[in-house]
């Protein structure tokens, strides 16, 4: 039986097919404007590579903050337990998995049943957030993408003061009117993130194996850095980490699925 996980967030949706344990497909792109179509977008987006329809998914499980509201799916769970699952899936060993997303942070500690122990999750504010490193990033002139490789290029990373990131956008723009380098700039964002995801990691506890899902895994900056102060080496997924979250949901729909 073909069965889905579609994860819809704040600034990404992803969709996951799954058929007896092997990922048939997967599709990433940007949210439309509003759950139901970024879900149906996204999904019809990894049906139509597949040359399949809505009537070959037997179940559907959706996550994420738009979880509610999409029409084809047939239950919902919170993104916490499907990234544990999906993290646990790829890589039976985790024990600590660090989703860091465009509008929260979380760390989640997971059971050798890829179950969820214990998770924490960052407060309201953008900072420590995706959202907050694309803000810096058009505040420092260069895509968001581009802030991991340019950090790597720094002679030192300058020390970001601010914690609010309406106030870090104004602190890059003042550093950048007094000639400071882009690449120094830059590691000093990525650091400013890791220092936040690294609190917030130790207040659920590190246990190894760990590894770093969500959009920001791709920020090699933030990584490299996070490693460094968490004394730890994040273990490589076999599949892209942004996917955990609908990973996770199709593993539920294929527990979930009738027989």
């Amino acid at each position: 039986m073909i069965v889905a996980g579609c994860d819809v967030g704040s600034l990404t949706a992803e969709a996951v097919l799954l058929e007896n344990g092997t990922i048939l497909g997967s599709e990433i792109m940007l949210v439309r404007p509003t759950a139901e179509q970024s879900a149906r977008d996204v999904m019809e987006k990894v049906l139509d590579r597949l040359s399949l329809s809505y009537d070959d998914i037997g179940f559907a499980v959706a996550t994420g903050y738009g979880r509610e509201t999409i029409p084809f799916a047939n239950a919902n769970l919170s993104e916490i337990s499907c990234h544990a699952k999906g993290a646990h899936f790829l890589v039976p060993g985790i024990r600590t998995v660090i989703d860091v997303g465009g509008q929260d942070c979380k760390a989640i500690r997971v059971g050798s049943d890829g179950g969820v122990e214990n998770f924490v999750m960052n407060d309201k504010c953008a900072a420590g957030t995706g959202r907050s490193l694309e803000l810096n990033s058009e505040a420092l002139g260069v895509q968001v993408s581009e802030l991991g490789p340019i950090s790597l290029e720094a002679k030192e990373a300058i020390v970001i003061t601010s914690q609010c990131s309406i106030f870090t956008e104004l602190e890059i723009m003042h550093l950048l009117m007094e000639g400071r380098r882009t690449a120094d700039v830059a590691a000093g964002i990525n650091q400013a993130m890791a220092r936040r995801v690294k609190m917030l990691a130790g207040r659920v506890g590190i246990k190894n194996d760990v590894g770093i899902t969500g959009g920001v895994s791709k920020n090699v900056g933030v990584v490299k850095m996070l490693e460094e102060m968490l004394n730890v080496e994040f273990v490589g997924f076999p599949e892209d980490p942004q996917i955990m979250g609908a990973l996770g949901a199709a593993l539920f729909a294929a527990e979930k699925a009738p027989q």
